[in-house]
């Protein structure tokens, strides 16, 4: 029997995918052919290639369809935590285990689960991962009892499985083993005609939004547009499309004013350095800031000492009263308060936040405290529980922010 032929131009508009590349058509056309059968399935793409719409597609035409369908970003996710989240765990299994978890492999039965940036998966995870693909057998962290699930497992990666194999980070077994189906996602550079039509389409889609009117380009700017190389993919586009669209006042974009754009899109950007250790620049800030804080702490502190004397000599004054008692500070006189030379200067360690901690701090660090774990609480929410990128928006390192979840409760966020 004939296969049907799978009708692209309806497959598209149902996930808004724009393109008409040769290659990006195939990797739609086997995703739909690959759909109805429980292989597991590797795509392999540069990072905002769009993988993530391959995986769905691949669910969607399925017949789990109806299932549960989970993702996990293996490069976001702490190599401590993954095997939580993967398998789950017992209570006590581990200092944060206050109690059972489900694990992803066992919410998703019947269904899929996406594993993205497989390549960031650790080791010890791997030899998890084969078993439960080649069995359907796993066991919780912490926990002796053998279960069973039927998952579909749809993998991606940017990294190359092939080198990470031979280099030892990666398992041979797991590689041929999910690589039974390997769906190739053309970089946004290999596509080029393609660049303009997803332009026009994000810069309609944010004028709609956002109620402006539509960015448009000249003849020349479109070339530029269409010759740089955005390495970041249909991802970095779409960003820039809509950066472009709000902070140009022309809505006719000129080759020079495109150029300038794009000459910002190309400068070097360091993640570590920028959120990790920090700029210079951010760094001086951080530590200026850090410093102002504690100097105001210290001020509101000898301040409400003073107002406690206070009450006390008064209070004793009125018990007993002595002759020769030394008078008390009246209360109508200014506070005498230290100035800013005579506070003990704080030396900063590194660019994270420093938790200050103070015997006689009493409610301001409740304040404090209370203040920070609304910024953790609202940065989670506002990425969907993503460690990383939380942790990325408050300038602190993952370490430090899975001690701050932990201190504060918030572990099932």
């Amino acid at each position: 029997m004939a296969r049907k032929e799978i009708d692209l131009i309806a497959l598209k508009n149902r996930y808004g995918i724009v393109g008409t590349d040769p290659a990006f058509e195939e990797a739609l056309r086997l995703a739909v052919r690959v759909a109805p059968t429980d292989f597991p399935v590797l795509i392999i793409g540069e990072t905002g290639a769009g993988k993530e719409n391959i995986a769905r597609i691949i669910h969607d035409y399925s017949n789990r369809r109806r299932a549960v369908y989970q993702t996990i970003d293996c490069g976001s996710t702490p190599e401590g935590t993954i095997e939580s989240e993967l398998f789950g765990h017992k209570k006590g299994s581990f200092t944060d285990a206050v109690a059972d978890r489900v694990g992803l492999f066992e919410s998703a039965n019947g269904g899929t689960l996406f594993l993205d940036e497989l390549g960031n998966m650790p080791l010890k995870v791997q030899v998890r991962l084969l078993r439960v693909l080649e069995t359907g057998a796993y066991v919780r962290v912490g926990d002796s009892e053998e279960r069973h699930t039927d998952v579909r497992v749809v993998a991606a990666t940017n990294a190359d499985l092939m080198s990470m194999m031979h280099s030892g980070r990666f398992r041979p077994d797991l590689y041929y083993r999910l690589n039974t189906i390997t769906i190739y996602l053309p970089s946004l550079r290999e596509r080029r005609d393609d660049i303009y039509p997803l332009f026009v389409r994000f810069a309609q889609a944010t004028a709609e939004r956002y109620g402006i009117e539509r960015i448009s380009l000249t003849e020349e700017a479109e070339k530029l547009l269409v010759n740089f190389p955005w390495p970041g993919n249909v991802r970095q586009l779409k960003n820039f499309t809509e950066k472009l669209s709000f902070m140009e006042m022309e809505r006719a974009v000129s080759a020079e004013v495109m150029q300038k754009y794009l000459d910002m899109e190309s400068r070097p950007v360091h993640p570590v350095a920028l959120y990790t250790a920090g700029s210079e620049e951010r760094q001086q800030y951080n530590q200026d800031s850090l410093l102002q804080q504690v100097q105001k702490l210290q001020v509101e502190v000898t301040n409400l000492k003073q107002i406690v004397y206070e009450l006390i000599i008064h209070s004793q004054q009125a018990a007993k009263p002595q002759e020769g008692y030394a008078s008390a500070p009246r209360r109508d006189q200014p506070l005498q308060l230290p100035s800013p030379e005579d506070v003990t200067p704080v030396r900063v360690v590194d660019s994270e936040p420093v938790d200050v901690t103070h015997e006689e701090v009493g409610a301001e660090d409740e304040t404090l405290d209370a203040k920070k774990r609304r910024a953790i609480i609202d940065a989670l929410k506002k990425h969907e529980g993503s460690r990383k990128k939380t942790a990325e928006e408050l300038g602190i390192s993952e370490r430090t922010l899975y001690r701050k979840i932990r201190d504060y409760g918030l572990d099932n966020m």
